[in-house]
């Protein structure tokens, strides 16, 4: 068996009392006290997350910006410096291999950032597509560290430690936009971007100056109320905001059409990995679609569990669990559009051999105040 990564704030965790579990093939913080007060830090002031785990690939070149419109699904020849879009990388047979974030620093440079799990995976991809295209990658996934500080007091925690002649610009950032600058006197990529539905940042740093920089966002937070949070609250927090799970409801079984991201390709007339079945599938429209489903009694859905109307199974759920916030269960399924379900619409869901009432619900499940 190998042995587990560790991230460079492994021995931060470990005087925190972390909890860890594996995620992939490294060995994060599963939580640190209880997963509930660190879900709701999160909501009401702020909590740090240690994403060391995610891929950080780098495409330099004349052609960076139309091989990763070969790559990707989305158009990346369009985005602005400075800017940031979400979008997926498919096989040839238009399965899902990973949703990631691409930053465009320059006009030729790129920074792409896969999920931990398939950061190998989009690594070989983008080398395997690169031929043919004037570009460079270069695979800083193990020399890198990722910090995110989520939460309505993000700002307020983040600002102080930038150096003075960037604070403005911080505090200027849209979301879904990146820059560089000082953070606690550390070099840092700055990202407001995150997986919360809260306002937040995302920041990337060389493994040695992240243990130092942790401990100083500790800190600059304490009078906010701050909290290290771990993996269980990631989970229910992007839950709540009805962000998808790779490995959950976004798999290699289902295309970014039935992930709700035909979008992304719609007005798009380069061609790309998998295009010619992706857009024969969003003229004929999803099979399946992941949907949102609410109960007002308390016994959670699970991923696998099934979803039934009548007898007619119509669904499998991907993830589920109680809402911290809107104190009832929540979950994201993968329904047949053959089902014609709606929002209201009643649906049971058979946990443990027992159905119990859920009905469609609007995503997200929770939206923050703007």
């Amino acid at each position: 068996m190998t042995e587990s990564l560790h991230s460079p704030l492994h021995a931060e965790h470990e005087k925190l009392g972390a909890t860890f579990t594996a995620f992939g093939p490294w060995e994060m913080p599963l939580k640190y006290d209880n997963e509930l007060d660190e879900h709701r830090a999160v909501r009401t002031a702020a909590g740090l997350f240690d994403l060391s785990h995610m891929g950080e690939i780098w495409v330099n070149g004349p052609d960076a910006a139309e091989f990763l419109s070969y790559c990707l699904i989305s158009n990346l020849s369009s985005l602005k410096v400075g800017k940031a879009k979400y979008s997926m990388i498919c096989a040839e047979d238009g399965g899902i291999m990973d949703d990631l974030i691409s930053y465009r620093l320059e006009e030729t440079k790129f920074l792409v950032v896969p999920n931990a799990g398939n950061a190998d995976t989009v690594w070989e991809a983008l080398n395997e597509r690169a031929e043919g295209f004037d570009v460079d990658l270069k695979n800083e996934s193990r020399d890198v560290a990722m910090i995110a500080v989520q939460g309505p007091k993000a700002l307020e925690i983040l600002v102080p430690l930038v150096e003075d002649t960037k604070q403005q610009a911080v505090m200027d950032l849209p979301y879904y936009a990146a820059m560089t600058g000082k953070v606690a006197r550390k070099y840092a990529f700055i990202c407001r971007t995150g997986y919360t539905g809260e306002d937040g940042f995302e920041l990337i740093v060389y493994n040695s100056d992240a243990p130092e920089l942790w401990e100083e966002l500790l800190k600059a937070g304490e009078e906010y109320g701050i909290k290290p949070c771990g993996l269980a609250a990631r989970d229910s927090l992007r839950l709540e905001a009805g962000m998808p799970l790779y490995g959950n409801e976004l798999t290699r079984d289902i295309t970014p059409v039935e992930a709700g991201m035909a979008r992304a390709f719609a007005k798009k007339e380069q061609d790309f990995v998998g295009s010619d079945v992706l857009r024969q599938r969003a003229e004929e429209g999803p099979q399946a679609q992941i949907t949102g489903l609410v109960s007002s009694q308390r016994r959670a859905a699970r991923a696998g569990a099934e979803v039934f109307v009548g007898e007619n199974k119509v669904g499998t759920v991907t993830s589920g669990q109680p809402s911290p916030t809107l104190g009832h269960p929540v979950a994201l399924a993968l329904i047949d559009t053959a089902a014609g379900l709606e929002a209201g619409d009643a649906v049971e869901i058979d946990i443990r051999g027992k159905r119990y009432p859920f009905e469609v619900s609007q995503l997200p499940f929770y939206k923050r105040e703007k």
